[in-house]
């Protein structure tokens, strides 16, 4: 039996939103200056084509062509990891092998919402993981595909070699502690939900991937940094001031929040894909309330 890849991943990484143009198509000059701005911004790592880049309704040949886009961009300066996962186990190794040809580092890679058992789970990661030896880490998102995979579960998927780590969104922190010490040494956890992300931290997890980190991309790098070197005044300081972003991004379903913030800030556009759409005007006003009380908009001209 092959013996586990090992990957040094771990601090912050952003799951990256994908800008579309007013009608709707891909904006790659976009994608390739939020990227740009990310790693300048100092972000540890990448995560393109998952749920908060509306994998849900981007083709196949739209998810190559952003991988391409954002490995371009990145110039090797940071690991880039591409969505690749779902019901359709073969559509998922597909896209997995094309991730790897468009040069990603690694992939993630959401679990069924078929409610599959464990032994469909292994079978259906085990055919993921035969496509490609990309390393892989699983997302185990309950919220979106109503599962919440048990420590019995994930321990069983780290048998597969190229299964390297999970990024877990659960909030049933009795799991996850326990999952933190049955895990492999060389097993990745990694946090999924901004708001609780620092109580994983403390359970060891060695990062987060970060839907509040496509508009403060800096300050959530240096909050999961302070957690992760042990400065924990420090990392709940810079959480305190920046749970207001967190918060909001959940005003109303991703990615709406995130895109208007992002469009305030004069980063990219708001458009999403039916069934996404632009937050209403209430949520609009909180949300550049809380971005104008943080100074992250944009001074006005004259």
């Amino acid at each position: 039996m092959r013996s586990r890849a090992r990957v040094g991943w771990k601090g912050c990484g952003t799951s990256l939103v994908t800008p579309f143009d007013e009608r709707g198509r891909l904006d790659l000059d976009a994608i390739a200056r939020l990227v740009d701005w990310q790693i300048d911004q100092g972000i540890s790592f990448l995560v393109t084509c998952a749920a908060t880049g509306e994998s849900a309704t981007i083709s196949g040949e739209e998810r190559k062509a952003i991988t391409v886009t954002v490995v371009q961009a990145a110039r090797g300066r940071v690991p880039v990891l591409a969505g690749a996962g779902g019901n359709h186990t073969a559509k998922a190794a597909f896209w997995a092998r094309d991730a790897h040809k468009a040069g990603a580092d690694g992939i993630l890679s959401v679990t069924p919402d078929s409610r599959p058992s464990i032994e469909g789970l292994f079978r259906h990661f085990s055919a993921i993981a035969d496509a490609t030896d990309l390393p892989i880490v699983v997302s185990n998102v309950p919220s979106r595909t109503s599962t919440d995979l048990s420590v019995e579960a994930v321990l069983r998927l780290a048998e597969i070699p190229n299964v390297v780590g999970i990024k877990e969104s659960s909030v049933d922190f009795s799991k996850i502690a326990h999952l933190a010490s049955e895990m492999p040494e060389d097993f990745r956890l990694f946090a999924g939900n901004d708001t609780t992300a620092l109580a994983m931290l403390g359970l060891g997890a060695q990062g987060l991937m970060s839907d509040a980190s496509n508009e403060i991309p800096a300050e959530m790098t240096a909050a999961v940094k302070a957690a992760l070197e042990g400065e924990w005044a420090e990392a709940r300081r810079l959480w305190k001031k920046y749970f207001g972003v967190m918060e909001m991004n959940a005003l109303e379903p991703s990615p709406g929040p995130v895109k208007c913030a992002l469009a305030l800030m004069k980063r990219c556009g708001e458009t999403a894909r039916l069934p996404a759409v632009a937050v209403g005007a209430d949520t609009r006003k909180r949300i550049e309330s809380v971005l104008s009380g943080l100074k992250l908009l944009p001074k006005k001209k004259g």
